[in-house]
Protein backbone atom coordinates (compact mmCIF):
# COMPACT_ATOMS: atom_id res chain seq x y z
CA UNK A 1 0.00 0.00 0.00
CA UNK A 2 1.72 3.69 -1.25
CA UNK A 3 2.07 6.40 1.77
CA UNK A 4 -1.04 8.88 1.16
CA UNK A 5 -1.02 12.38 2.57
CA UNK A 6 -2.33 13.19 5.83
CA UNK A 7 -4.93 15.17 4.25
CA UNK A 8 -6.89 12.46 2.59
CA UNK A 9 -6.54 10.02 5.78
CA UNK A 10 -9.77 9.73 8.09
CA UNK A 11 -9.62 11.86 11.49
CA UNK A 12 -8.87 9.63 14.44
CA UNK A 13 -11.37 10.39 16.29
CA UNK A 14 -13.81 12.96 17.43
CA UNK A 15 -11.33 15.27 18.79
CA UNK A 16 -9.65 15.20 15.56
CA UNK A 17 -12.80 15.92 13.47
CA UNK A 18 -13.80 19.21 15.60
CA UNK A 19 -10.80 20.34 15.78
CA UNK A 20 -10.40 20.24 11.85
CA UNK A 21 -14.11 21.08 11.15
CA UNK A 22 -13.75 24.54 13.60
CA UNK A 23 -10.99 25.44 11.62
CA UNK A 24 -12.27 25.01 8.39
CA UNK A 25 -15.34 27.26 9.50
CA UNK A 26 -13.25 29.89 11.23
CA UNK A 27 -11.07 30.57 8.11
CA UNK A 28 -14.01 30.28 5.71
CA UNK A 29 -16.51 32.25 7.87
CA UNK A 30 -14.11 35.07 9.76
CA UNK A 31 -16.46 34.78 12.10
CA UNK A 32 -14.63 35.52 15.73
CA UNK A 33 -15.14 32.40 17.91
CA UNK A 34 -16.52 29.09 16.71
CA UNK A 35 -17.40 26.20 19.32
CA UNK A 36 -17.95 22.65 19.74
CA UNK A 37 -20.20 22.54 22.45
CA UNK A 38 -21.93 19.57 25.25
CA UNK A 39 -25.28 20.85 27.24
CA UNK A 40 -25.45 19.19 30.60
CA UNK A 41 -28.45 20.12 32.94
CA UNK A 42 -27.58 23.93 33.77
CA UNK A 43 -24.52 23.62 32.08
CA UNK A 44 -23.55 24.61 28.46
CA UNK A 45 -19.74 22.73 28.45
CA UNK A 46 -17.18 24.16 25.47
CA UNK A 47 -15.60 20.96 24.50
CA UNK A 48 -13.62 22.85 21.95
CA UNK A 49 -13.34 26.36 20.77
CA UNK A 50 -11.34 28.53 17.66
CA UNK A 51 -11.04 31.67 17.48
CA UNK A 52 -8.84 35.12 19.51
CA UNK A 53 -11.56 37.39 19.71
CA UNK A 54 -13.60 36.23 23.46
CA UNK A 55 -11.80 34.87 26.50
CA UNK A 56 -13.25 31.43 25.78
CA UNK A 57 -11.27 28.27 25.50
CA UNK A 58 -11.64 24.90 25.58
CA UNK A 59 -13.03 23.38 28.93
CA UNK A 60 -15.04 26.84 29.57
CA UNK A 61 -18.56 26.07 31.23
CA UNK A 62 -21.29 28.67 31.09
CA UNK A 63 -24.95 28.56 31.51
CA UNK A 64 -27.04 27.60 29.37
CA UNK A 65 -30.16 29.21 29.66
CA UNK A 66 -28.27 32.22 28.91
CA UNK A 67 -26.92 31.58 25.32
CA UNK A 68 -28.09 32.25 22.22
CA UNK A 69 -27.86 28.46 21.52
CA UNK A 70 -30.57 27.74 24.07
CA UNK A 71 -32.96 29.85 22.14
CA UNK A 72 -32.04 28.82 18.34
CA UNK A 73 -33.00 24.82 19.70
CA UNK A 74 -36.31 25.84 20.67
CA UNK A 75 -37.69 27.58 17.48
CA UNK A 76 -37.17 30.95 19.60
CA UNK A 77 -34.48 32.33 17.35
CA UNK A 78 -32.97 31.91 13.91
CA UNK A 79 -30.31 29.73 13.32
CA UNK A 80 -28.29 32.25 11.25
CA UNK A 81 -28.52 35.67 12.47
CA UNK A 82 -26.17 38.04 10.64
CA UNK A 83 -27.05 41.07 12.69
CA UNK A 84 -28.26 39.67 16.11
CA UNK A 85 -29.38 42.77 17.64
CA UNK A 86 -32.55 42.61 15.43
CA UNK A 87 -33.74 39.46 16.93
CA UNK A 88 -35.51 40.05 20.03
CA UNK A 89 -35.07 36.60 21.36
CA UNK A 90 -31.20 36.73 21.25
CA UNK A 91 -31.20 40.88 21.90
CA UNK A 92 -32.91 39.77 25.26
CA UNK A 93 -30.38 36.81 25.88
CA UNK A 94 -28.10 37.13 28.95
CA UNK A 95 -25.45 36.42 27.18
CA UNK A 96 -25.61 39.38 24.95
CA UNK A 97 -25.23 41.40 28.30
CA UNK A 98 -21.65 39.74 29.12
CA UNK A 99 -20.27 39.92 26.02
CA UNK A 100 -20.27 41.67 22.60
CA UNK A 101 -22.47 39.55 19.84
CA UNK A 102 -23.10 41.63 16.39
CA UNK A 103 -23.69 38.10 14.86
CA UNK A 104 -24.57 34.84 16.14
CA UNK A 105 -24.88 30.86 14.09
CA UNK A 106 -25.78 27.93 15.46
CA UNK A 107 -27.48 24.54 15.10
CA UNK A 108 -27.75 21.31 17.41
CA UNK A 109 -25.77 18.45 16.99
CA UNK A 110 -28.23 15.19 17.59
CA UNK A 111 -27.95 11.56 19.06
CA UNK A 112 -29.54 9.28 16.86
CA UNK A 113 -31.97 8.45 19.77
CA UNK A 114 -33.26 12.47 19.14
CA UNK A 115 -31.95 14.01 21.97
CA UNK A 116 -29.66 16.56 22.17
CA UNK A 117 -25.88 16.28 22.38
CA UNK A 118 -24.83 20.05 22.08
CA UNK A 119 -24.14 22.42 19.21
CA UNK A 120 -21.86 23.48 16.78
CA UNK A 121 -21.90 27.52 16.92
CA UNK A 122 -19.85 30.91 16.43
CA UNK A 123 -20.29 34.52 17.34
CA UNK A 124 -18.72 37.57 16.60
CA UNK A 125 -18.38 41.21 18.20
CA UNK A 126 -19.95 42.78 14.85
CA UNK A 127 -22.96 42.57 12.52
CA UNK A 128 -22.37 40.27 9.36
CA UNK A 129 -23.42 40.58 5.60
CA UNK A 130 -26.62 38.74 5.09
CA UNK A 131 -24.35 36.36 3.21
CA UNK A 132 -23.46 34.63 5.98
CA UNK A 133 -26.93 33.00 5.80
CA UNK A 134 -25.49 31.31 2.53
CA UNK A 135 -22.73 29.62 4.84
CA UNK A 136 -25.44 27.32 7.05
CA UNK A 137 -26.08 24.64 5.06
CA UNK A 138 -22.41 24.16 5.19
CA UNK A 139 -22.77 24.57 9.47
CA UNK A 140 -25.77 21.99 9.50
CA UNK A 141 -23.37 19.13 7.37
CA UNK A 142 -20.50 19.33 9.61
CA UNK A 143 -22.86 19.35 12.60
CA UNK A 144 -24.46 16.38 11.46
CA UNK A 145 -21.32 14.60 9.97
CA UNK A 146 -19.98 15.28 13.95
CA UNK A 147 -22.93 14.12 15.10
CA UNK A 148 -22.65 10.70 13.01
CA UNK A 149 -19.41 10.77 14.11
CA UNK A 150 -20.01 11.07 17.83
CA UNK A 151 -22.63 8.15 17.99
CA UNK A 152 -20.25 5.64 16.09
CA UNK A 153 -17.43 6.91 19.08
CA UNK A 154 -20.20 6.80 22.02
CA UNK A 155 -21.47 3.09 20.43
CA UNK A 156 -17.64 1.80 20.68
CA UNK A 157 -17.14 3.57 24.14
CA UNK A 158 -19.88 1.32 25.45
CA UNK A 159 -18.81 -1.88 23.89
CA UNK A 160 -15.64 -1.03 25.37
CA UNK A 161 -16.63 -0.81 28.59
CA UNK A 162 -18.87 -4.14 28.27
CA UNK A 163 -15.02 -5.68 27.23
CA UNK A 164 -13.53 -4.04 30.06
CA UNK A 165 -15.82 -5.44 32.86
CA UNK A 166 -14.93 -9.03 31.52
CA UNK A 167 -11.16 -8.31 31.16
CA UNK A 168 -11.11 -6.93 35.00
CA UNK A 169 -11.06 -10.40 36.82
CA UNK A 170 -7.26 -9.47 37.88
CA UNK A 171 -9.07 -6.69 40.03
CA UNK A 172 -11.89 -8.14 40.88
CA UNK A 173 -12.35 -8.83 45.11
CA UNK A 174 -12.46 -12.59 45.45
CA UNK A 175 -15.22 -12.20 48.37
CA UNK A 176 -18.26 -10.52 46.44
CA UNK A 177 -16.71 -10.44 43.05
CA UNK A 178 -16.83 -6.89 42.61
CA UNK A 179 -13.84 -4.57 41.47
CA UNK A 180 -11.68 -3.92 43.96
CA UNK A 181 -9.87 -1.13 45.43
CA UNK A 182 -7.12 -1.49 42.08
CA UNK A 183 -9.84 -1.78 39.72
CA UNK A 184 -12.15 0.73 40.74
CA UNK A 185 -9.12 3.52 40.62
CA UNK A 186 -7.97 2.14 37.13
CA UNK A 187 -12.15 2.64 35.97
CA UNK A 188 -12.46 5.94 37.46
CA UNK A 189 -9.11 7.12 35.82
CA UNK A 190 -10.62 5.70 32.06
CA UNK A 191 -13.74 7.35 32.93
CA UNK A 192 -12.36 10.66 33.46
CA UNK A 193 -10.35 10.64 29.93
CA UNK A 194 -13.78 9.91 28.77
CA UNK A 195 -15.68 12.62 30.31
CA UNK A 196 -12.93 15.38 29.49
CA UNK A 197 -13.28 14.22 25.27
CA UNK A 198 -17.08 14.27 25.39
CA UNK A 199 -17.49 16.30 28.35
CA UNK A 200 -19.96 13.05 29.70
CA UNK A 201 -21.43 13.49 33.44
CA UNK A 202 -21.47 10.95 36.17
CA UNK A 203 -22.01 9.93 39.41
CA UNK A 204 -20.81 8.57 42.11
CA UNK A 205 -22.37 6.53 45.21
CA UNK A 206 -20.61 5.29 48.04
CA UNK A 207 -22.13 2.78 50.42
CA UNK A 208 -20.49 1.90 54.39
CA UNK A 209 -22.61 -0.97 55.92
CA UNK A 210 -23.66 -0.70 58.91
CA UNK A 211 -22.81 -3.08 61.82
CA UNK A 212 -20.75 -5.47 59.81
CA UNK A 213 -18.21 -5.30 63.36
CA UNK A 214 -21.01 -6.00 65.44
CA UNK A 215 -22.04 -8.79 63.67
CA UNK A 216 -18.36 -10.45 62.81
CA UNK A 217 -17.89 -10.11 66.92
CA UNK A 218 -21.15 -11.61 67.72
CA UNK A 219 -21.85 -14.07 65.17
CA UNK A 220 -18.64 -14.74 63.67
CA UNK A 221 -16.61 -13.48 60.36
CA UNK A 222 -18.89 -15.82 58.33
CA UNK A 223 -21.93 -14.08 59.33
CA UNK A 224 -19.87 -10.72 58.31
CA UNK A 225 -19.17 -12.07 54.72
CA UNK A 226 -22.56 -13.68 53.85
CA UNK A 227 -23.70 -10.09 54.51
CA UNK A 228 -20.94 -8.80 52.54
CA UNK A 229 -21.61 -10.97 49.48
CA UNK A 230 -25.76 -10.14 49.86
CA UNK A 231 -24.72 -6.35 49.41
CA UNK A 232 -22.40 -6.95 46.66
CA UNK A 233 -24.88 -8.70 45.04
CA UNK A 234 -27.76 -6.44 45.59
CA UNK A 235 -25.64 -3.56 44.04
CA UNK A 236 -24.75 -5.20 41.00
CA UNK A 237 -28.38 -6.57 39.78
CA UNK A 238 -29.73 -2.76 40.36
CA UNK A 239 -26.90 -1.47 38.85
CA UNK A 240 -26.53 -1.42 34.93
CA UNK A 241 -24.19 -3.60 32.87
CA UNK A 242 -21.47 -0.72 32.63
CA UNK A 243 -21.79 0.76 35.90
CA UNK A 244 -18.56 0.23 38.06
CA UNK A 245 -19.15 -1.62 41.24
CA UNK A 246 -16.71 -1.97 43.40
CA UNK A 247 -15.69 -3.37 47.13
CA UNK A 248 -13.16 -0.32 47.93
CA UNK A 249 -12.45 -1.58 51.56
CA UNK A 250 -13.58 -3.88 54.27
CA UNK A 251 -17.88 -2.35 54.75
CA UNK A 252 -17.64 0.17 51.92
CA UNK A 253 -18.60 0.04 48.14
CA UNK A 254 -18.39 2.65 45.49
CA UNK A 255 -20.17 2.75 42.18
CA UNK A 256 -19.56 5.17 39.42
CA UNK A 257 -22.64 5.52 37.00
CA UNK A 258 -21.42 7.25 32.84
CA UNK A 259 -23.39 9.27 31.40
CA UNK A 260 -25.84 10.16 33.94
CA UNK A 261 -25.76 13.89 35.98
CA UNK A 262 -27.15 15.32 38.68
CA UNK A 263 -30.66 15.08 37.75
CA UNK A 264 -30.56 11.13 38.23
CA UNK A 265 -28.37 11.25 41.44
CA UNK A 266 -31.74 10.96 43.61
CA UNK A 267 -32.50 7.94 41.33
CA UNK A 268 -29.80 5.57 41.65
CA UNK A 269 -29.98 6.61 45.19
CA UNK A 270 -33.31 5.22 45.32
CA UNK A 271 -32.36 2.42 43.50
CA UNK A 272 -29.73 1.42 45.76
CA UNK A 273 -31.50 1.64 48.61
CA UNK A 274 -34.27 -0.32 47.43
CA UNK A 275 -31.85 -3.09 46.35
CA UNK A 276 -29.85 -3.10 49.85
CA UNK A 277 -33.32 -2.90 51.78
CA UNK A 278 -35.05 -5.97 49.94
CA UNK A 279 -31.78 -7.87 50.79
CA UNK A 280 -31.54 -7.37 54.29
CA UNK A 281 -28.67 -5.27 54.34
CA UNK A 282 -28.59 -2.07 56.65
CA UNK A 283 -26.18 1.32 55.07
CA UNK A 284 -25.20 4.62 54.76
CA UNK A 285 -25.11 6.52 51.59
CA UNK A 286 -23.67 9.58 49.91
CA UNK A 287 -23.78 10.35 46.21
CA UNK A 288 -22.27 13.15 44.33
CA UNK A 289 -22.29 14.29 40.27
CA UNK A 290 -19.18 14.63 38.68
CA UNK A 291 -19.02 18.87 38.22
CA UNK A 292 -17.26 19.61 34.76
CA UNK A 293 -15.18 21.78 36.31
CA UNK A 294 -13.36 19.28 38.35
CA UNK A 295 -13.67 15.45 38.31
CA UNK A 296 -15.00 12.41 39.31
CA UNK A 297 -11.81 11.99 41.68
CA UNK A 298 -13.72 15.39 42.99
CA UNK A 299 -17.26 13.77 43.24
CA UNK A 300 -16.01 10.79 45.05
CA UNK A 301 -14.61 12.67 47.73
CA UNK A 302 -17.67 14.33 48.21
CA UNK A 303 -19.84 11.23 48.35
CA UNK A 304 -17.64 10.04 51.21
CA UNK A 305 -18.71 12.83 52.84
CA UNK A 306 -21.96 13.22 52.44
CA UNK A 307 -22.01 8.88 53.85
CA UNK A 308 -20.11 9.66 56.67
CA UNK A 309 -22.34 12.59 57.27
CA UNK A 310 -25.22 10.16 56.86
CA UNK A 311 -23.48 7.42 59.18
CA UNK A 312 -22.85 9.91 61.88
CA UNK A 313 -26.23 10.61 61.99
CA UNK A 314 -27.93 7.71 62.35
CA UNK A 315 -25.33 6.74 65.67
CA UNK A 316 -26.50 10.03 66.99
CA UNK A 317 -30.27 9.02 66.61
CA UNK A 318 -29.27 5.14 68.07
CA UNK A 319 -27.65 6.58 70.95
CA UNK A 320 -30.21 9.03 72.07
CA UNK A 321 -32.79 6.01 71.53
Amino acid sequence: MTDQPADVLPYSDFDAACRAVLAQLSERTGLGLWMMTRTEGEDWIVLQAEGDRYAVTDGDIMRWADSFCSLMVVGEGPQSAPRAAEVPSYRKAPIGRQVPIGAYVGVPVMRVNGELFGTLCAIDPEPQPEALNAELPLVRLFARLLGSILEAEMHAVELTRKLQAVREEASLDPLTGLLNRRGWNERVAIEERRARRYGSPATVAIIDLDRLKEINDRRGHEAGDELLVRAGQALRVAMRETDAVARIGGDEFAVLCMETGADAGWRIENKIRSALAMAGVEASLGWSARDPSQDIGSAVIEADRLMLEEKRASRREAKSD
